[in-house]
């Protein structure tokens, strides 16, 4: 009830105005003091905590947001001087490697309106500056980007939350610049950053480029080193989850570390029995969990699981059960407490879906009694097979719990994920993450190259393994995205089954079947970009983009979303329909849907004789502003602006259109994106 009523917030259309927040605290607060005055039965009482954590989540949601608020920077597309601190490298996009930056000075803007955090892409050779360096580059600076498509994730939003207040590209060389000591907690963070970045590159030197790049990935966070075809292949063989460092990692080194500790106490006699091995163990998980967190960075997917294991380890302390619903719960509280955004957020809605699902078979799991006086081989075979039944029941009930999340978010199926991440699993619990691990700690000292060696090794088996499942024919699937209310009620009929007890529990499966089930709508026949720079048409069950090498990351999400796939040969499927050149394509002759687009500013120049196409489109779209086509519809700069991304559809009475812009709203983070 507490992430629901922050979910509601978040799908206002636009702020609560402070009266409703406060006059919903004082609803909880009376609410509270009629349950601690026992005027109210148990059935009401019950009802009021849950309205109460429902005003709760709201509340807490409206406070965090304008805790962060900060400035976001204008819509335009001139070219700034910036000169900045370099905070941290971050994971390269499509473009090539990206920087975290803290800008000093923004050129032609107010240092009041000047973003606290900019994300600036570099050209694809660039060097790349180690955190801590003062630049100075000349960028196409704009707000981060709104949705793709209507109803997809807003990484405007996600932006917001995290402080960046601008994003943009370079197409020239930055220069160091002289400059002071980074002040207070930016500092801190820039030295952290620059431990973490040593050890990336110390880590890549002695584990090689086959394996290096995962390995500093999975030990650091920074992903600039892994080739493109490795991400790819991790993907089709749904074993992706790896690279971000998340629950699974932070679980393998903290139950390494509580494993080792409690094995050291147990070959102490002394110690073991004068202290308790679970305690001592669970504060070397603890400390593990921590350390791991700060060389990792602190992005917000191991931010969560380490909420997650401080609770688990916090549980032993106290002498409680550290895996129990109970547990996770207080763990999602807190994090929902800490960052109420994660509750839009799909890795928060994954990772607690699969732990609630796995924790909720746990209990119901009926452990294998073994003979002890049974032979060795015997007992051996027999565990064998309770851990590969363990195994195949953990990996069937966890993909079941994240398919419909994997589905409206990633539109991708992984046909032979549970047999990768099957055959993966041991490598990377029993050997690659404590190998990393120890090998993370004796780097500094200069020991390091034992265990990092053996991680590579482990790295490239688990390579191999996604070779062979990424190989296969169907390997991935692309499916398309269900309405956007499917998603909340399958996530409400998944943890129905999983908190619920008897036979009722069985009243949640079809709301969880919700994505999978719910008949898709029709699909659009174009797609067109958030400023026009680039435009898609469907073609059956194909998406032929009309500029391929533009805004592909937003046309292949668009894509993805409608179930659509892309052509082997895209540029050969294009050119068989649609004239293009660098700045123009227009259609040919019957082709249908007929669209005509011009994809630079300066259309205002070309008049009508230049847009021949006004005879035979149906669509035209101008980047630009320009004389409209009196027989054609006529998308230009100003509806983008208005709008943002749009999907067309043809109907018998003509063009609808549906915009991106009215689903987000008049949020904080959507006030400067297009069509703010």
């Amino acid at each position: 009830m507490f992430g629901l009523g922050a979910g509601l917030y978040f799908a206002l259309p636009r702020e609560p105005v402070v009266g409703v927040g406060l006059a919903g605290l004082a609803i909880c607060l009376i609410g509270l003091g009629m349950i601690r005055v026992r005027v109210v039965g148990r059935a009401l009482s019950a009802g009021l905590v849950l309205l109460v954590c429902l005003g709760l989540g709201f509340s807490v949601a409206r406070l965090r947001t304008l805790q962060v608020q900060a400035p976001i920077a204008p819509v335009g597309s001139e070219v700034r001087r910036i000169e900045a601190y370099v905070v941290d490298i971050v994971s390269p996009g499509q473009g090539g490697p990206r920087l975290l930056l803290a800008p000093v000075l923004v050129a032609r803007l107010d240092p009041a309106l000047t973003p606290i955090r900019v994300r600036i892409t570099l050209p694809k050779d660039s060097p790349l500056p180690p955190p801590g360096t003062v630049i100075r580059l000349q960028a196409m600076l704009n707000p981060p980007p709104p949705p793709a498509s209507p109803g997809a994730f807003d990484f405007a939003r996600d932006a917001f939350f995290e402080g960046v207040g601008g994003v943009g590209f370079t197409l020239s060389p930055w220069t160091a610049i002289e400059g002071p000591p980074a002040p207070g907690n930016l500092g801190v963070q820039i030295w952290i950053n620059q431990l973490r970045w040593a050890l990336a590159l110390r880590i890549f030197e002695v584990t090689g480029p086959e394996a290096g790049g995962l390995a500093a990935a999975m030990i650091t966070g920074h992903e600039a080193f892994i080739p493109q075809e490795q991400v790819d292949r991790l993907r089709a063989a749904g074993l992706a989850h790896i690279i971000s460092i998340s629950g699974l990692h932070m679980a393998i080194v903290g139950g390494f570390a509580f494993g080792l500790v409690r094995f050291a106490v147990a070959c102490w006699p002394a110690l073991a029995l004068r202290a308790s091995s679970r305690k001592l163990a669970a504060m070397a998980g603890l400390a593990a969990v921590g350390s791991y967190l700060l060389i990792s960075g602190s992005p917000a997917p191991a931010q969560r699981a380490a909420i997650t294991a401080f609770v688990a380890f916090g549980a032993v302390l106290v002498d409680r059960r550290a895996i129990s619903l109970r547990t996770l719960s207080i763990a999602a509280l807190l994090i929902l407490v800490l960052q109420p955004e994660a509750v839009t957020e799909p890795g928060f809605q994954m990772s607690f879906a699969a732990t609630t699902a796995l924790v909720a078979m746990a209990e119901v799991w009926r452990r294998p009694v073994s003979d002890i006086n049974a032979p060795w081989l015997v007992r051996g075979l027999q565990s064998a097979r309770d851990w590969l039944g363990g195994s195949l029941a953990a990996s069937f009930v966890a993909g079941l719990a994240t398919g419909p999340i994997a589905m409206q978010h990633f539109n991708r199926v992984s046909t032979y994920g549970l047999v990768a991440n099957l055959l993966v699993a041991p490598i990377s619990s029993f050997l690659m993450m404590p190998a990393l691990a120890l090998g993370a700690v004796m780097a500094p000292l200069g020991l390091g190259d034992l265990p990092l060696g053996l991680a590579s090794l482990a790295i490239g088996t688990m390579d191999q393994v996604a070779g062979w499942a990424a190989s296969l024919p169907g390997s991935q699937l692309v499916i398309a995205s269900g309405p956007g209310w499917t998603l909340p009620v399958a996530l409400i009929g998944i943890f129905w089954l999983c908190l619920w007890r008897g036979p009722f529990r069985w009243l949640g499966l079809p709301l969880a079947l919700a994505v999978s089930l719910t008949p898709r709508g029709p699909m659009p026949d174009i797609w067109v970009a958030s400023d026009g720079a680039t435009v898609a048409v469907r073609r059956g069950k194909e998406a032929i983009l009309l500029r391929p090498d533009v805004k592909r990351f937003g046309a292949e999400l668009w894509a993805r979303r409608r179930g659509l796939i892309l052509p082997e040969d895209e540029l050969a499927e294009r050119d068989r329909d649609y004239d293009c050149d660098r700045w123009s394509c227009l259609p040919r002759a019957g082709v249908s849907p007929g669209v005509a687009a011009v994809f630079t500013r300066r259309a205002f120049i070309l008049g009508r004789d230049r847009l021949p196409a006004c005879e035979r489109a149906e669509v035209v779209i101008l980047r630009g502003e320009a004389p409209h086509c009196s027989s054609a519809l006529t998308l230009t700069e100003k509806d983008f602006r208005q709008g943002g991304a749009a999907e067309l559809y043809k109907t018998d009475s003509g063009w609808r259109i549906v915009w991106t812009q009215p689903g987000r709203g008049q949020r904080p983070w959507s006030l400067s994106g297009s069509g703010g």
